[in-house]
């Protein structure tokens, strides 16, 4: 009887906390959905809207230059992404398997870059960006996401590596196999539930990033969703409804690739957390 009261609550609690939590959400999709007279004549932000109409959306897109941010982003998104899983991989494979002079002291530099805040960078990366030309350029955002986020990534994937039996490397090398070899056919399919994870979390935050895309954008035409909702904001300042559509149409690609891949993410943390 404790536990099934015990589960009772975990599971109220768990409810409130959702409900809690989704109530923004539900009043922004509805906001998105109606109109401005019937916002302010009801006031009733979290009623369903009495006649649903698109047509924010088509706004947002079209008028607010959504379509062109949203290029912008996946660009910068998916190059990041790519890259850094990339080199991160190839960085964490030498760290795990590999005895050199200055391994232990090249992981501590990964490490201690994490801990740097990133607000403490913001004037040297700024001006670090107009003396190489790389500032208001698509190019720049991508290069800064890439070295700022291996640190992390190769941290992550090279403590899943470790995990990998020191066999399989061995049986390799004693095949023929190169270095090369080895990491792309048999380490890299064994870590794909660990890369899954790793690709959620970084496509959804450089999706979601809006400090360099501010400091180191410019041009209303290299912008990308996150700025481009500040300039929704200052262009329909009055028009919630707008606001809300844009809102929602950004948080449509991160929460599609969660959903996609949701699979890969959990058994990606979850993987060597119980042996045998």
């Amino acid at each position: 009887m404790k536990r099934v009261s015990a589960m009772i609550v975990f599971y109220t609690l768990c409810t409130l906390v959702v409900i809690v939590w989704m109530i923004p959400l539900m009043v922004a999709f509805f906001t998105a959905f109606k109109t401005m007279d019937e916002i302010f004549m009801l006031r009733n932000f979290w009623s369903a809207p009495t006649k649903w109409s698109a047509e924010n959306f088509k706004t947002a897109w079209i008028e607010g230059r959504m379509q062109r941010y949203f290029v912008n982003t996946f660009i910068v998104t998916v190059s990041s992404v790519a890259a850094t899983l990339f080199l991160s991989s190839l960085s964490a494979f030498a760290l795990a398997w590999y005895n050199f002079r200055m391994r232990n002291l090249i992981l501590i530099i990964f490490v201690a870059g994490m801990l740097i805040p990133f607000q403490m960078l913001l004037i040297p990366v700024y001006r670090f960006s107009v003396v190489t030309g790389l500032y208001d350029s698509l190019l720049g955002v991508i290069l800064f996401h890439i070295s700022f986020q291996i640190g992390f990534c190769t941290f992550f994937l090279r403590n899943f590596m470790v995990t990998v039996p020191k066999s399989l490397f061995e049986a390799a090398k004693i095949d023929g196999a190169n270095a090369f070899t080895i990491y792309s056919r048999v380490i890299m399919p064994l870590v794909k539930p660990a890369i899954a994870a790793l690709f959620i979390l970084e496509f959804t935050w450089i999706w979601n990033d809006y400090l360099w895309s501010l400091i180191l954008l410019q041009s209303d035409a290299k912008k990308t969703v996150t700025i481009g909702l500040t300039a929704l904001q200052g262009q329909w300042i009055s028009s919630w409804n707008i606001i809300a559509a844009g809102a929602l149409l950004a948080a449509v690609v991160p929460v599609t690739v969660f959903l996609i891949f949701q699979r890969y993410f959990i058994e990606g943390l979850t993987i060597g957390s119980v042996k045998g």
